[in-house]
This record gives C-alpha cells, sequence and structure tokens, in this order.
C-alpha cells in the first residue's frame, strides 16, 4: 500500500489560489476515481475537484474557508502500489483510526457469566428552553430534514440544546409524548446567536461589492418609464410565436434598448482599469445579468447582444441564468462584461441604487412595473409604468452624459418601434 497525495490543480485564469468551500469526503471513506472531493471557489465561480486515484482517504489538507496556493497537498489517499509520496512525506502522514489505536492487550479478559440482559432505561426527555412564540428555530440540517420527513413543524417542538436548539433527541420525545408539549411553550427572550462564516461565493460577493462602492464615486439617476406600447408589442409576439421561439420578456428588449444607446454613447460601454488610469472601450456590448442563485449573486454575461436577435438574447439569457442557478456554468461565462443589467422583478422596489459591477463604469437596473395615474394635460390616466435606475462611475462618467444615456433608454422603451428601425 502507499500513499498518494492530490494537490490543488492549475484552474487557469491565472489564479494562484482558491478557498476550499465544501468537502465531499472525510478520512476513512472509500473513494473510486473521478469521484468529487471537494469544492472549492475560485474569483467566479466554484469548481470542483475530483479524485486522480482510487483508494482511502486518510487526511484532509485543509478546513472550509482556507485559502490554499496552487499545487499545495488537498487531500492523502492510501491507494494500492507505491503512491506518489514516499520515506518521509508517508511516514508524517496522519495516521488512520485503526492505526492510531492501541495494541490489543496479550490476554483476552475473562468473559463474564452469561445473564438475561437488561434493557437500558429510558433517557429522560430533555428540559425544554423557552423560545418566544413566532421566532424561528434552531436546528441542524439533518433535524430539519427529519422534521420535514416526519411532517414535524418545529415551531411547535421544544428545544433542549443550547439557545432552545432542536436536536433528533427532542424530535424522538416530541413523536413518543404524540406531541402533547405543544401547550407548553412559553413566551421568552431568545438569546441565541448563530454565527455564520463568511465563505465561498458570499464572500466574494462581500469582496466584490466592497471594491465597487470603496473605489467608485456612483452617481444614480431615477427615471420613469411608460411601459403599455412595450408590453403590448411583448405579449403580441410571445402570442404569435408561443411554442416556436423562447418566451421573451422585458430584459431582450432593454438589451436592445442598451445596444442602441451605447452605440451613441460608446464611453458607457466600457471597462476602467483606476490602477493604470485607463478605460477600455469595447465595440461588441456584453451584457452581464445579475441572477440570483443558490450560492448567491452571479453576473452571466451574454456576450455580443448586439449581434443577436431579440429571441436569441432571451435563448441564451434562460441558457446562462439557468446554468447560474445549478452551478454548471462555465468560468468564462462570468467574464468580461462591458454593462451589467439588475433587475428584482415583481419584488423590486420603486427605486433601487444599484452598484457598478467593477471595473465597468455603469449599470442599469430594472425596478418593478406598476400601474399609476399619469396626468394627460387634462386627466389622470391609469398607465403601466417602471422605473429606471441606473448608476454611473463618475469618475469617467459627467453627470450629463449619464442623464443623456437614461433619456434614451426611456424613449427607445417607451417608443419600441424604433428598436428595430435602422440608422
Amino acid at each position: 500500500m502507499g500513499i498518494h497525495a492530490i494537490r490543488l490543480p492549475d484552474i487557469g485564469e491565472g489564479i494562484a489560489e482558491a478557498e476550499l468551500t465544501d468537502w465531499e469526503v472525510k478520512p476513512g471513506d472509500i473513494v473510486k476515481e473521478d469521484d468529487v472531493l471537494a469544492v472549492v471557489m475560485t474569483d467566479k465561480a466554484a469548481v470542483e475537484v475530483p479524485s486522480s486515484v482510487a483508494g482511502k482517504v486518510l487526511e484532509l489538507g485543509g478546513e472550509i474557508g482556507e485559502l490554499m496556493a496552487v499545487g499545495a497537498v488537498l487531500i492523502r489517499i492510501e491507494v494500492d502500489g507505491d503512491g506518489n509520496e514516499a520515506g518521509e512525506d508517508a511516514a508524517t502522514a496522519v495516521e488512520t483510526p485503526e492505526t492510531a489505536q492501541s495494541p490489543a492487550p496479550a490476554t483476552k479478559p475473562e468473559p463474564t457469566p452469561s445473564t438475561t440482559p437488561v434493557p437500558p432505561p429510558s433517557p429522560p426527555a430533555p428540559s425544554p428552553v423557552a423560545r418566544a412564540k413566532g421566532t424561528k428555530p434552531l436546528a441542524a440540517p439533518s433535524v430539519r430534514a427529519r422534521a420535514r420527513e416526519e411532517g414535524i413543524d418545529l415551531r411547535q417542538v421544544p428545544g433542549s440544546g443550547p439557545a432552545g436548539r432542536i436536536n433528533h433527541a427532542d424530535l424522538d420525545h416530541w413523536t413518543a409524548s404524540g406531541g402533547i408539549q405543544q401547550g407548553q411553550i412559553t413566551r421568552g427572550a431568545n438569546t441565541g446567536v448563530e454565527e455564520i462564516r463568511v465563505i465561498g461565493m458570499r464572500r466574494k460577493i462581500a469582496e466584490k461589492m466592497q471594491i465597487s462602492k470603496r473605489q467608485i464615486p456612483h452617481i444614480t439617476i431615477v427615471e420613469e418609464v411608460e411601459m403599455e406600447a412595450l408590453e403590448s408589442l411583448r405579449a403580441a409576439l410571445n402570442a404569435k410565436h408561443k411554442g416556436e421561439r423562447p418566451k421573451l420578456t422585458l430584459l431582450p428588449f432593454l438589451m436592445r434598448a442598451i445596444v442602441e444607446a451605447v452605440r451613441e454613447q460608446p464611453g458607457l460601454n466600457a471597462r476602467f482599469d483606476d490602477e493604470a488610469n485607463v478605460i477600455h472601450r469595447h465595440g461588441g456590448v456584453h451584457v452581464g445579468i445579475a441572477t440570483q442563485t443558490p450560492n448567491g449573486l452571479n453576473v452571466p454575461v451574454i456576450r455580443h447582444a448586439e449581434a443577436g436577435s431579440l429571441w436569441d438574447n432571451a435563448a441564451e439569457l434562460t441558457r446562462l441564468a439557468e446554468a447560474a442557478r445549478d452551478g454548471t456554468i462555465k468560468l468564462d461565462e462570468l467574464q468580461g462584461g462591458t454593462i451589467t443589467v439588475t433587475s428584482l422583478g415583481p419584488l423590486g422596489a420603486l427605486a433601487t441604487t444599484p452598484i457598478i459591477n467593477h471595473p465597468e463604469v455603469a449599470i442599469v437596473g430594472v425596478n418593478k412595473m406598476q400601474i399609476r395615474p399619469v396626468w394627460d394635460g387634462q386627466q389622470f390616466q391609469p398607465r403601466k409604468m417602471m422605473n429606471l435606475s441606473c448608476s454611473f462611475d463618475h469618475r469617467v462618467i459627467d453627470g450629463w452624459d449619464a442623464a443623456v444615456f437614461v433619456q434614451k433608454l426611456k424613449t427607445l422603451l417607451e417608443t419600441p418601434a424604433m428598436l428595430f428601425v435602422e440608422g
């Protein structure tokens, strides 16, 4: 038997280190070739690290949240054959649970006379800790999963752990008692504090937002847009091509409006290298779409939006959003954006103040669409309205240019026929 050390691989893109965000194995596990061992987070995406050998896991090379350099030992596995570690390296490997045990005694203890086994006494019922009504119950993921499977409402279960945390023993007692403790939950102060480490995607988002907010002086313009004509056109196109083409949302139209607007103001379709003091204006419009995923906010990039039709961009938007949410999106699909769109959809407010996606210089925020009274010069009329909230890097974008850009978007969205007129 030998020891095989698997090192953190070169993930590419000039990345020198990655953050360890999840272990898929533990010491003592038997793994096969290509089994996923760990998940690491780069600047942009989560990457699974597979095993290159089969064997038994001996040692994990880092803790969750630790930054590991490319080439560092990620894990050691006991394999058939010589492995790739020898001499002192193998000798210093962590002892397995089997090798760490003390040697067996030379003589076996005399067996005791056989007696009728006596069942152990039932454990005492856990002492519940008061939890204020309406307070979210504290419980480990495994406890929550069991409660879902058994149809138990954790809000009704008293917890005996620290700060009222519910454990498996509490579920056992709740089930055994038929749920009669429901009325015993009393009001009280919740003094629990849950500590959550900021790691992985959340840490990357935090770092990105900090850089954007610290280094970019933002100017934000909010403008009201009437959406009656565009929404009518969108509904008609979806009805005409139902089942034949991708369903159109607002975003493909907005992307088309951005393409037309930056054609007149190329300085907004740019990235600012603030270390070299160089602005890179791009001919291609690569639109990042801020997308909420189970692991946090991702910004997949629709490349060359200027070359795609409404349906092309709608299809690519759907593909990238699904890949971002299920974790299959590629690293290069999250890079290279020149301008970003962010939207909270129906959850949006009347106005927001979007944070620019560094090193870009502009971001377009979509707010909630709703019916509002609009004065037509003689009376108020109900109109479908939406606010755009657009932020700009005031180091390189003047307020006048920002206002011109926003007004151009407003005009194009209110008269959508202009989106399809050449020249």
